[in-house]
């Protein structure tokens, strides 16, 4: 049982001129500084939480199908399923209707729900099976939790004020007490 990212999302929970705001920054020198560490920070509270900020596709890869007919989806929350396929003995693909699936949204993780018979069993012992999930509370930040975007805005200023120096164990107290209300347990 794997996932891979497939697509990334499109943009950052910060415009480089929310960030460069925020760190008082009032030249260009550091643009692409500034973006990267936007997501680099991005990727943590991500990490932190087992959560998506932004909406993006995660592929999930399954040797066979769980006889409880449900798949917990991570990272949370779960939005759609965009694809669906069963590999034959021969390693070729077979298109699923994402239609067959009933979505658990609510719950984190989500969870893809399917009655055995409605799907095709795979014809390969490993990696049988592939499911593409979009994720993500929406495509830009208005949709994203405002203590998520704050722990962003933390992690970004930390990281821009100790370029160089070795990180230290675990996150800024701040951005942890930010962050733990969000975490979605081990499933």
């Amino acid at each position: 049982m794997s996932s891979m990212l497939l697509v990334p999302p499109a943009a950052e929970p910060l415009t480089l001129a929310e960030a460069k705001l925020y760190l008082r920054v009032d030249h260009d020198d550091d643009d692409a500084l500034i973006g990267s560490l936007v997501a680099g920070a991005r990727k943590l509270v991500e990490t932190a939480t087992r959560r998506a900020l932004l909406t993006q596709t995660w592929r999930l890869v399954r040797d066979a199908w769980p006889a409880g007919g449900r798949i917990k989806v991570l990272p949370a929350p779960l939005c759609a399923v965009a694809a669906a396929r069963v590999y034959d003995a021969d390693g070729m693909p077979h298109a699923i209707d994402p239609s067959v699936f009933t979505l658990d949204i609510a719950a984190a993780p989500g969870v893809i729900a399917f009655a055995l018979p409605a799907v095709p069993a795979p014809g390969l012992r490993v990696a049988g099976i592939a499911l593409d999930a979009v994720v993500g509370y929406g495509a830009d930040a208005v949709a994203v939790p405002a203590p998520l975007v704050q722990a962003v805005r933390l992690w970004l200023a930390h990281f821009y004020e100790h370029r160089g120096v070795e990180p230290e164990t675990g996150p800024p107290a701040a951005v942890a007490a930010l962050v733990a209300p969000y975490r979605v347990l081990a499933p």
